[in-house]
């Protein structure tokens, strides 16, 4: 990770002074650093932080402002650009240290792969009552996803994003197998080899398992799509920029593995990824096209630039065959739902009432914040075709999310329940606890989830 936090004390550890927005009165510090924040112009402000000196002029400690909204302990992650290098931590007070931690580790995250940064060396001493293993899980899980994210699709293609896969299952010893190629056809996965066969990288499924076999089955699906031209329906240049992020859903499904194996839940898991290049060749799926999907339903295809439901279908009705306790997809599937609640607010779709209620209280928790939306039955007409089961998009441009949402719960009819997630995958704008690039999102709400229904 890049901050090092430890437990054994640190005798030089300077304190980080965590001011509220309504000002100094309440923390702990003496006059001469009182008067060095009013003469720096500090008064809590969110996110800024100020080092101050001892007598000798000596590096004493600092002060970082901290918001009232909901999830501002992740503020805190400017600590990570701005803290002079050292060891550090945290003065005893009323914010979520936990969250703090955390912000700051992940706050000092950079994607290095093809150059390198001169981040502070920093050491933070734990709080007391902070979990180091549940701040290490999460960071790593996060760090994960937005590894894999960031890394372009030419060191990140559907093989690459296999690699990682069995890099994460053998860490964990967890049985990985994956169907490529044309065994897809001869083992009737026909929508994932009918979206990736145009690729000079062969379409895959990705499965991995772990955990007990008779423990409760709880399985993820994440969209691998690992660059999306849009197929045949080609997306303009300005609309391909981002594409490497479109097999977000696969990198954050990752993350969670990655956060559920390190917790020792008691469940058992299982992990599928559809990995495919949406690519333009002469043997590309077409517009027009139908294609008989896993579960026989047939598809005509309006629009080959909606192919991430497609390759989920496939592997949600894989998932369903298996009964799960809990059938968990996530993938960045629609502009609509960035047009509804823009790229930072993920929006749910499940008809468990049950669950829905958990995973926003969750969201609120833990500040990793999530909305649902409605799986409004009387859309699904809007997907209908003259010549298929049903189209894979609506003609009308409306509710595309919904409609997407509605598409995929066609191929998910034995889970006990079922929840998917439309994330973004993405900060388009610089956080304090998060660069610009690849996000995890709904991944830390999620595990909080499974912590209180399979912790031991």
């Amino acid at each position: 990770m890049p901050i090092e936090i430890t437990q054994t004390p640190l005798a030089n550890a300077k304190p980080i002074h965590v001011v509220a927005k309504d000002g100094l009165d309440g923390v702990a510090i003496d006059a001469r650093a009182r008067a060095w924040a009013k003469a720096s112009g500090f008064s809590g402000q969110s996110g800024k932080v100020l080092a101050f000196p001892d007598a000798d002029g000596e590096l004493a400690g600092a002060l970082v402002g901290i918001g009232s909204e909901d999830g501002a302990a992740l503020g805190l992650g400017r600590l990570a650009r701005d803290l002079p290098s050292g060891e550090w931590a945290f003065a005893p007070g009323t914010f979520d240290a936990h969250l703090a931690t955390l912000a700051l580790v992940i706050g000092g995250y950079r994607f290095e792969r093809y150059w390198k940064d001169s981040p502070r060396d920093i050491r933070l001493q734990l709080s007391p009552g902070v979990d180091l293993a549940r701040v290490t899980r999460e960071a790593e899980g996060i760090i994960l996803a937005r590894d894999l994210i960031n890394t372009p699709t030419n060191d990140m293609g559907p093989a690459d994003l296999e690699d990682a896969a069995r890099r994460l299952a053998k860490a964990h010893r967890a049985k990985i197998g994956v169907i490529e190629g044309d065994a897809l056809l001869k083992q009737n996965f026909p929508m994932i080899h009918a979206v990736g066969r145009a690729s000079d990288q062969a379409p895959r499924l990705i499965d991995f398992t772990w955990g007990p076999k008779d423990a409760p089955k709880v399985t993820l699906v994440g969209k691998g799509v690992c660059f999306d031209t849009g197929g045949l329906d080609i997306k303009p240049a300005s609309g391909m920029l981002l594409m490497k992020k479109d097999m977000g859903g696969a990198a954050n499904v990752l993350g969670l593995a990655s956060m559920i194996m390190s917790a020792n839940l008691d469940l058992r898991l299982r992990v599928l990824i559809p990995a495919v290049e949406n690519a333009i060749a002469g043997n590309a799926f077409r517009p027009g096209d139908v294609l008989t999907s896993r579960k026989g339903l047939t598809v005509e295809i309006g629009n080959t630039d909606a192919e991430g439901r497609l390759i989920l279908a496939d592997a949600l009705a894989l998932a369903d065959e298996e009964k799960p306790e809990l059938l968990i997809d996530m993938a960045t599937l629609t502009g609509a739902a960035r047009v509804a609640l823009g790229p930072d607010l993920p929006p749910f779709f499940t008809d468990d009432e049950t669950l829905a209620a958990d995973l926003s209280r969750a969201g609120e928790t833990v500040a990793d914040p999530v909305w649902r939306m409605p799986l409004w039955k009387p859309y699904a007409k809007k997907l209908s075709s003259r010549v298929a089961d049903m189209n894979n998009v609506t003609t009308d441009g409306f509710a595309g999310s919904v409609t997407a949402a509605l598409f995929l719960q066609k191929f998910v009819e034995n889970a006990r329940s079922w929840v998917h997630l439309d994330i973004f995958g993405w900060n388009p704008v610089e956080k304090a606890h998060a660069p610009v690039g690849g996000e995890a999102q709904a991944i830390r709400a999620l595990m909080h989830v499974l912590e209180a229904r399979y912790g031991k």
